[in-house]
């Protein structure tokens, strides 16, 4: 009966081609997960790219391993765009306002004490935005005239 089911042993620990230090699978060419879904990533980046224009925010780089005869493509990015950063203190008391500021509608951040428009004189017209909003939410049904008999 253990001859009809054979196990296998499992072939021990391999370690990833990019040489991070975790370990790699065969079913993952040899990569450990967090480097296979790079190069997945990296895949689907380069496929939907213009085969005529090279990137322009990435240097590519061709990585052989010596122990394997597969090569890989890993795109490094030159240059990390990091998003705008909000204002990090009220603009009319200068008091640290961290996550918690509120933004207001003229664009600008404060506290909880200045939040309110009347608190801090803020210069956004509310009265024309509210009606723009609301003539662009109900546009103005006219019926077709009809011929009296």
């Amino acid at each position: 009966m253990a001859e009809e089911h054979r196990c296998q042993t499992p072939e021990g620990h391999r370690l990833c081609v990019n040489n991070c230090g975790f370990s790699g699978s065969s079913a993952t060419m040899n990569l450990c997960s967090n480097c296979y879904g790079d190069l997945c990533l990296n895949q689907q980046q380069a496929s939907s790219l213009p085969a005529a224009s090279p990137p322009s925010s990435s240097k590519i780089e061709s990585i052989s391993s010596s122990s394997t005869a597969e090569r890989q493509i890993k795109l490094i990015p030159s240059e990390q765009k990091q998003p705008p950063q909000r204002p990090n203190r009220c603009t009319v008391c200068r008091k640290r306002v961290g996550l918690t500021g509120f933004m207001c509608r003229c664009g600008t951040t404060f506290c909880g004490t200045h939040r309110y428009p009347e608190v801090h004189g803020c210069t956004f017209d509310f009265k024309s935005a509210g009606r723009e909003e609301i003539a662009k939410a109900n546009p103005l049904v006219i019926a077709a005239k009809l011929q009296k008999i």
